[in-house]
């Protein structure tokens, strides 16, 4: 029997999902196994490929056009305004297949610029390790790593390259146009980082580089988010009723301009440029309007909106 102890803690940490059996890479020694896990890059977001074909893209197409016309009838639950901001996009008849397509382009790009990147100056199979940086937040709602990655320099190195000559992997998706900016509260980049972040993304819109190309393109948030209000029209199209809540389940994010720190409510994000939007959660609006000193819109506050 063991003596009783007078220590009484209840740890804080997450846990994490089954990584599945192949896991495991090695074990180093008895307490030190080495494991593989996802990682969602920080401050970027790609577009998605989660139709997994071509063909499923398609059917995709379909039900965003058909989003579009439930849009038109007055169905949808979204505001005048941001269903006039938002038409052009999802009722050309390939928002899918556009979104896939520019998906697979930004993976293979992603894959060949890490490769590329950690051979750069080494022998064959002498390649850099990645060096990784989490922020204030270090797993996100899917149990993801969240994190900057980079090639791991040496301190000569880093005494010896400037910041732009050593750009983490997320920030070269920015640089080529293959991922919108996409930075949510609390993990704001750093004083010296930020400003790198924006003027490359300055120059990948303005270059239209690969994304930035379509002006029809769907920011990989937005063809999320309009996944999610497809369905909840969709219900309301047949004639279901919504639950408490769900109509407006499709959108929960506050907008920042962070140019002047006003905050913009869930269907207003459109108002902020791109490369100029701070996202928060609802859970951390009253948290951020303190430390960010931020200021609501006038739409936000009461003034001048206007809904379906």
């Amino acid at each position: 029997m063991t003596d009783p102890v007078q220590i009484l803690w209840t740890p804080a940490g997450t846990a994490m999902p089954s990584l599945g059996s192949r896991a495991l890479v090695d074990v180093h020694d008895g307490d030190t196994p080495s494991i593989k896990m996802p990682v969602r890059m920080l401050s970027v977001d790609t577009p998605e490929t989660t139709a997994d074909t071509a063909e499923q893209a398609e059917r995709v197409d379909k039900e965003f056009k058909q989003l579009a016309a439930w849009i038109r009838e007055g169905i949808a639950p979204l505001s005048d305004d941001l269903a006039e901001f938002l038409l052009p996009k999802i009722e050309t008849g390939h928002a899918g297949s556009l979104q896939f397509a520019q998906g697979t382009a930004a993976a293979a790009f992603n894959t060949e610029n890490i490769k590329k990147r950690l051979a750069e100056g080494r022998k064959p199979g002498k390649e850099r390790s990645i060096f990784i940086r989490t922020a204030d937040a270090q797993f996100d709602d899917n149990n993801r790593l969240l994190a900057y990655l980079a090639p791991n320099y040496s301190k000569k190195e880093l005494a010896d390259l400037p910041r732009e000559k050593r750009p983490t992997f997320n920030l070269d998706l920015i640089a080529e146009g293959w991922a919108a900016p996409f930075i949510i509260y609390p993990s704001i980049p750093g004083e010296l980082d930020l400003p790198l972040l924006l003027r490359a993304a300055d120059k990948a819109v303005k270059g239209k580089k690969a994304i930035w190309k379509d002006p029809k393109t769907l920011l990989a948030y937005e063809y999320r988010a309009i996944e999610k209000l497809h369905d909840v029209t969709k219900k309301k199209a047949e004639g279901q009723e919504w639950e408490p809540g769900e109509a407006f389940s499709w959108r929960t994010r506050y907008c920042v301009d962070m140019r002047n720190r006003e905050l913009h409510g869930p269907e207003d994000y459109f108002r902020v440029p791109p490369i100029y939007r701070l996202w928060l959660w609802p859970q951390d609006v009253k948290e951020a309007l303190g430390q960010l000193n931020l200021t609501p819109s006038r739409r936000l506050a009461g003034a001048d909106s206007r809904a379906r």
